[in-house]
């Protein structure tokens, strides 16, 4: 997220609506918001039925979409990049796609993960501003303290799913992250695929570390309750709480607690005709289902591609409220807020009743998971659909996060897409 938010105490807004929980404050302190996000638009969501909810969807509003305009033939530099791999969760060395035993260690792998950017240097790794002191295992140096500069982007394909996230053009650091694991059944074939993505609050302190704390115990936290037999709701549930913990124990002055937002989904059914989508999210980092081809489900359905989350802005209350339009909320000083985040702030649940909600598919598409760094240039899900055309999942993820940069890549690009077919 973007760190030019101003406070907005010097402008006055007629009529302000009775919102139904608390205004945020414009100082930035406890209570409900606070936290100064960047400029966005929503995307328009006409009022489709949802992709055959077992769990009713509650608030759905459309938004101003602003289509940003690119010439086709438009290209951006080349990128330092770090291709990651699968790792194992005991000894965290590398391991294959395939490898059902860590060969270091000999543990079992029932599940391949990754968690991105990887933020541990070499062991014998100097300085790059003084010279002379090594990094900590959090990427700072030991002698002045600089965090370790990173390459501009991570990427890794676990085959279920493809992520790829970007420093974008504008931040000299990437506070985007993104956690996933491929659970895999007794025929070979993936049983679970769990992601989370997260976007620091820049105006907190330790934005990264807030957003890779979260990114992955959220991920830990679903995996752990899916192994004990709960269902993906609660699941779901049990991945906010762990992120959210995660998040409050990340170690800062008094104060400056780190912040970010979280969006995670769970998927069953992969390869299937009917695919299960649990989704859950805090903040404005979205989950969409995109399908390129709006064919019908086995009940002649039209499955449309949709955005599956609400986000928890100010803009988005002012509309659910009735308060005023979309275009007009969107003018609102105060529409970019963030009502709803992770961090010591924000209470002990930050998070809607309403947050998590399942979808079936009934049909072929793409999971998309991501932050506002990609959405802001292409907001609707339709929109976002025709960018997803293509068999390499690994290509289509590098082409979204290519597409924003050429918008401008304002903010951090973070994108995870798992194919349902």
């Amino acid at each position: 997220m973007s760190p030019d938010r101003t406070p907005d105490e010097d402008r006055s807004v007629p009529d302000a609506p009775t919102l139904p929980f608390d205004s945020p404050r414009p100082d930035g302190g406890d209570g409900a918001g606070g936290r100064w996000a960047k400029a966005r638009e929503e995307p328009p969501i006409t009022r489709i039925p949802p992709i055959e909810p077992p769990v009713p969807t509650t608030v759905e509003s459309a938004s101003v979409n602003p289509t940003a305009s690119i010439e086709s033939s438009a290209t951006t530099a080349a990128r330092p990049q770090v291709r990651s791999a699968p790792r194992c969760p005991g000894c965290d060395s590398v391991v294959a796609a395939a490898d059902r035993f860590c060969e270091s260690c000999g543990r079992e792998l029932g599940a391949r993960r990754i968690a991105l950017p990887r933020s541990e240097p070499p062991s014998d790794a100097d300085c790059d501003s003084c010279g002379g002191g090594l990094y900590d295992a959090d990427g700072y140096c030991r002698g002045c303290g600089q965090l370790r500069p990173q390459p501009d982007r991570f990427e890794a394909d676990l085959g279920a799913v493809s992520v790829v996230t970007d420093r974008g053009l504008s931040h000299a650091r990437n506070e985007d992250s993104v956690a996933a694991a491929v659970v895999d059944a007794a025929d070979g074939g993936p049983e679970f695929t769990v992601i989370a993505v997260c976007d620091g609050v820049s105006t907190s302190e330790d934005p990264q570390a807030a957003s890779g704390a979260a990114s992955r115990a959220g991920v830990d936290a679903v995996l752990a309750a899916l192994a004990e037999g709960r269902t993906p709701a609660e699941a779901a549930f049990a991945g906010l709480a762990g992120a959210a913990q995660a998040v409050r124990e990340v170690a800062v002055r008094e104060g400056h607690a780190p912040s970010c937002t979280y969006v995670s989904a769970i998927l069953r059914g992969y390869g299937t005709d009917t695919a299960e989508i649990t989704v859950a999210n805090v903040g404005d980092s979205r989950a969409y289902w995109l399908n390129q081809d709006v064919s019908s489900s086995g009940s002649g359905r039209v499955i449309a591609s949709q955005r599956l989350t609400v986000d928890d802005s100010y803009a988005q209350a002012l509309v659910d409220a009735g308060a005023m339009d979309e275009e007009a909320a969107m003018r609102d000083p105060r529409a970019h807020t963030l009502l709803r985040w992770l961090g010591a702030d924000s209470g002990p649940k930050p998070w809607s009743d309403s947050c998590v909600r399942t979808f079936r598919t009934g049909g072929p598409g793409v999971l998309l998971l991501c932050s506002d760094g990609l959405w802001n240039y292409r907001p609707d899900a339709a929109d976002l659909a025709a960018l997803t055309t293509g068999a390499d999942r690994m290509d289509v993820a590098r082409r979204l996060v290519e597409f924003a940069l050429r918008c401008g890549g304002s903010d951090n690009i973070t994108v995870a897409l798992a194919p349902v077919s």
